[in-house]
Order: structure tokens, then sequence, then C-alpha cells
């Protein structure tokens, strides 16, 4: 199994305080020197608006072919829950750069709260699976109304990646296991700040939570189960508040290789900042 490990997003501000790896860097820089330390991130901007060709065309150079990227869905899959024929053929078409490179991980479609297990909500997820039929899909359901086992047969069925989550303790949502609907694995670990989920202003409120090394322990022991049963398995950490998944991976690493998992640790070369 080939682990590709990562964060939510690149363009962090947080990352510039001292001793964080963008201290000192301009943010035309942010991805040339994310791509030194990481071999995996989740592109968040797709998420508010589709990027042109000429966008990935720079992602992809800017990169310089040492990233995968998991490309989230535009709003208007996931939540609008409208997309034209338009946001398809963007959607579908404006990675190209990013394929042609060999740095095309999984779509996530990252569904809200809201989006329960009903009739029509299936019949929609079905239909998105048809419309991105031969592309990696992954999605992300944060209701516990979907969080069993005939709906992963059934996503595996239709060639969808479950996302397998680790959420705080409040209930509701589904458990923090790794499943497997296919060859490849995808994990997003949110923290586990248990008093901001719900009452937090903002994403970065709500991901404000640095893991114990016991808790990477407890994921590695998870990871390694499915070992044998993936090919590719990607691990996107969603804290990077305050630098947090900086100080994460670097343990989860350490953790998996202790397991006889190995992960390939990028080298920073003269940057050497590495946390």
């Amino acid at each position: 199994m080939r682990v590709y490990i990562g964060c939510g997003g690149y363009s962090n501000d947080d990352w510039a305080a001292p001793g964080l790896i963008y201290e000192g860097v301009r943010k035309d820089a942010y991805l040339d020197t994310y791509a030194r330390h990481f071999d995996a991130v989740e592109l968040n901007s797709s998420f508010y608006a589709i990027p042109g060709l000429k966008a990935f065309e720079g992602m992809a150079r800017k990169s310089g072919g040492r990233t995968r990227f998991a490309v989230k869905l535009n709003k208007a899959f996931t939540h609008d829950r409208a997309p034209t024929d338009v946001d398809y053929d963007r959607m579908l078409q404006s990675p190209e750069p990013l394929r042609e490179a060999g740095m095309m991980g999984p779509y996530l479609a990252q569904f809200p709260f809201s989006f329960h297990r009903t009739a029509e909500n299936r019949k929609y997820l079905l239909m998105l699976a048809e419309r991105f039929a031969g592309h990696e899909l992954a999605v992300e359901l944060r209701h516990a109304s979907w969080d069993k086992p005939e709906v992963r047969d059934g996503m595996g069925e239709y060639g969808l990646i479950w996302v397998s989550p680790d959420y705080p303790p409040v209930g509701g949502m589904p458990e923090p296991q790794v499943h497997v609907t296919g060859d490849v694995g995808y994990l997003r670990l949110h923290g586990r700040n248990a008093g901001s989920w719900w009452e937090g202003t903002s994403a970065a409120e709500r991901h404000d939570y640095r893991y114990t090394r016991a808790e990477m322990d407890e994921w590695a022991e998870k990871i390694a189960v499915v070992n044998d049963d993936l090919s590719e398995l990607y691990v996107f950490f969603q804290n990077t508040t305050k630098g947090h998944a900086l100080k994460n991976i670097p343990m989860l690493r350490d953790a998996l290789n202790a397991r006889g998992v190995p992960v390939q640790t990028p080298d920073p070369g003269d940057d050497g900042r590495l946390l």
C-alpha cells in the first residue's frame, strides 16, 4: 500500500508563524514549499469556484510533480446539489494538467451533515457516481444514517470510495474506522475539538485541535489492518489551524513506519524547516 499524507489546503497563513514552513515565504511560493514537505494535498479552492485549465497548469508546475492533488467538488455538487452540465464539464476537464502530469488523486465530494440517507439523496448519489464514472470519487457522508455496511457495499459496487473520518465525539456522525470499498482508501482527520464542532464560527475554530502521539498510534494501528487491502491510501489532516497538522503528520509517519507500513518522507531540500 502506498500512503500519501497531506493537509486540507496549502494556502494557510497560520503557517507563516515563526518556526513553521511558510515563515518568510512569499504567498506565490507557498505551493512549491508545501510540495517539498508533503506528497499529497486536498484542494479546497475548487469548492468555492472551479479553477480553469491555466490555474491547474500552474499548480502542476509549482508543485514540481512532487504532490498528488485530491480535488474537492464544487459546492454546486454537494451543498446546492443542482450542478449544470457546464459545472460537470469544468469539474471533469479543468484538472487535465494534473492528470497529464500524473499528479491527480481522487475527487472529493464532501457532503454536509444535513445530507441524510433518504431515497432522494440515495438517487442523487447514484447519479453523481454515474456522471463521474471512470474517475476516482471519494465521498464523505457526515450523517450517521449512512454509516452502514450495506451503504459501503453499494458504494463499492459503483466504484465510490468511502471517506473514513475522524470527527470529534459529538454523536450523530460515522464512527472513526478505516473502511475499504475498493482499491483506494481515503481518510480525513478533522481533530477532536468537541466544544467547537457545532458552535464554532469558522472551519479554523472547529479544527483547532492537535492530536496526541497516542491518538496517532491509534490511527496507525487501524491503517495497518488494511495494509494488504489497498493499493493506495490518502490521509488528509484538516487541523491546519495554528500548524497543528504540521506537528501531527511526522507523528503518524513514525507510527506507520514502526508498524511496517512504509511511508515516504519528502526531502525539503535547502529549506530544511520541516517543522
